[in-house]
């Protein structure tokens, strides 16, 4: 390829490709491998990729004469969205198989990023309000609970909807957000409800750390996008800051107008017994996802994937392996699971795997480390214990991802091929290979 303008045009559609997927969370090695493979298929040989966790980068040397082409296009919006994600994976797909060209793909981008969402938005705010009653119905809670945090949950998600609209920073949306939440254990606590108000804030901690990018970051740095990493980790820490900042400060306005609630320890979990801990991690990977605007299809074989993820972690943990082993064992169950389920539903991988972790994620142990840190004194150790904790679950979690994909690729070839000597629509009887002349 030696049109100047068609390298430009492909060049500015693998960077839009780009944004797309960093913004929805995909891991930085993803991304660059999807870039070049676009520009590969539409002619560009040994094009430069940089990503990092704000900007992308794109040169091409087309003449040694001549100056090299370069571009670079920096990701200003991170809202997770997973039915833009998938359109963008079938553009890719599409391109890949000659069915779209550098000019329809572009057209096709344009329309992706303007059109907007077919599902109303106070959908998606009940949507957390369910997520949270599940989560806080698996940590221990009981009906009152759960409905006290799916409020606190849609009052939260309506509260930082405003402060997004008015562009202020995300760590001032957690910081509200954990004011919001303490605000409703509050008002639980003085109406004289029996309920414990530890459950309805650890509730919606689970919603405000469900989209940080706790696996992201160890991801970047398993597949050694070390820079990246350490700005999605530098994320995950600040916003989980800014939750500890909006508890300790709503409970400071409930003991200035002499609200008590007696000992409050936000990240508390009672657990309770595997089927419930299994429901709940199935309707809450559901509502997340639905939260992230996945695909309709996609909500059931995430609840599936995400409730025999649970049960496997939760059985590894009581044959004595611990936690970390539990975690690690579930994700790489859920991510060799996702890859199959994933090419059924025609939704990237990405999408089945984040939603179906959200209920396993250290998002707990990561506040309850530094809430301990903040407090000084002798609870430096446990919190210093309790972060360390929260890094084996996060490494566990990705890894186990990764290595599950690993494993699920060439299985899933082998599984191709075998399909392909197989005679007749196998609904019912025995399968008789077909010999090949």
């Amino acid at each position: 390829m030696s049109d100047v303008k068609q390298l430009n045009l492909t060049i500015d559609l693998c960077l839009r490709i780009g944004e797309m997927l960093l913004s929805s969370g995909a891991g930085a090695a993803d991304v660059t491998v999807t870039m070049d493979s676009v520009a590969r298929h539409l002619g560009m040989r040994n094009a430069e990729i940089d990503v990092t966790f704000t900007s992308l980068a794109m040169s091409h040397q087309y003449d040694a004469e001549q100056p090299a082409l370069s571009m670079i296009r920096n990701v200003k919006q991170r809202d997770i969205d997973y039915n833009d994600l998938t359109a963008v994976d079938h553009l890719v797909r599409d391109i890949l198989d000659d069915r779209a060209d550098v000019y329809l793909a572009r057209s096709r981008m344009a329309t992706i990023v303007s059109v907007g969402h077919p599902t109303h938005r106070w959908l998606v705010t009940i949507a957390w309000g369910v997520m949270c009653a599940s989560v806080a119905a698996f940590l221990g809670g009981g009906v009152v609970v759960c409905g006290i945090a799916s409020l606190a949950a849609m009052s939260i998600d309506r509260v930082q909807l405003a402060m997004a609209r008015r562009r202020l920073p995300a760590f001032y949306q957690q910081v509200f957000g954990g004011v919001v939440a303490t605000l409703w254990a509050l008002a639980a606590a003085a109406s004289e409800i029996d309920v414990d108000p530890s459950l309805v804030v650890t509730a919606n901690i689970v919603m405000l750390l469900a989209g940080v990018g706790f696996m992201g970051a160890i991801q970047d740095a398993l597949t050694g996008f070390y820079v990246t990493s350490a700005a999605r980790l530098i994320e995950a820490l600040l916003a989980t800051a800014g939750i500890i900042a909006g508890v300790s400060g709503g409970l400071s306005l409930g003991q200035r107008i002499g609200v008590d609630v007696g000992r409050l320890d936000p990240g508390y979990s009672g657990w309770e017994a595997t089927w419930v801990l299994v429901v709940g991690s199935a309707v809450c990977a559901a509502a997340f996802a639905y939260a992230s605007y996945s695909p309709a299809r996609a909500l059931l074989p995430i609840a599936s994937v995400s409730a025999l993820g649970a049960a496997m972690s939760r059985l590894v943990e009581e044959a004595g392996f611990g936690r970390i082993w539990g975690a690690g064992t579930a994700a790489f169950v859920i991510g060799v699971v996702a890859y199959f389920v994933a090419g059924r539903i025609r939704v990237p991988p990405l999408v089945i795997v984040v939603s179906a972790v959200v209920p396993l994620l250290p998002g707990l142990s990561i506040y309850r480390g530094l809430s301990l840190l903040a407090a000084g004194g002798g609870q430096v150790s446990l919190g210093l214990l309790a972060m360390v904790t929260a890094a084996g679950v996060a490494i566990a979690l990705a890894s186990g991802v990764i290595l599950g994909e690993y494993v699920a690729q060439p299985l899933k070839r082998e599984a191709r091929r075998l399909e392909d000597r197989l005679s007749g629509p196998r609904l019912v009887g025995p399968m008789r290979a077909r010999t090949k002349r």
